[in-house]
């Protein structure tokens, strides 16, 4: 039997990590413990409201975000806050699946074109290998806002 898997970043800020992983992924913000978002709602006002009700104080608030699959079929990202920055390469990283399907040239191109969209976003391009068959398709090292390493692969 399978298991589901939750990746876990640590962050300083968990709330702009989230939705920059959101707008990467196509992800969502899921909705607090027993309320229904309605289309369009933000759903960081709805947490906030949330976590008022109970009784979290205010700078506590931003203390765990988290985002998910609206499909349900990739894992949950879950963003928790800590007090220390990143100070090493990380071990794990994602590698985001942003032209399946396409090789050479027109692979390349559009990874360049999510490149360009994710650098709008916060993201820093790192570093582009290109393809080298029949091992590799070609890739482009990035890391988020908060320096964790990742692939548009």
């Amino acid at each position: 039997m399978s298991r589901h898997v939750q990746v876990t970043f640590d962050a300083h800020d968990p709330r702009a990590l989230s939705a920059f992983w959101r707008e990467v992924l196509g992800y969502v913000h899921p909705a607090p413990p027993g309320v229904e978002l309605p289309e369009g709602a933000d759903p960081f006002a709805a947490w906030d409201e949330f976590l008022e009700r109970a009784g979290v104080p205010e700078d506590q608030r931003n203390s765990s975000s988290a985002v998910e699959d609206p499909d349900g079929q990739g894992p949950r990202l879950f963003f928790q806050q800590v007090p220390e920055g990143k100070t090493a390469k990380n071990r794990v990283h994602l590698d985001v699946r942003a032209a399946p399907g396409l090789q050479g040239a027109e692979r390349m191109a559009a990874l360049e074109t999510e490149c360009q969209r994710l650098i709008a976003l916060g993201a820093t391009r790192v570093r582009r290998f290109e393809p080298e068959p029949p091992l590799s398709a070609g890739f482009i090292v990035m890391t988020d806002p908060e320096g964790n390493e990742f692939c548009l692969d």
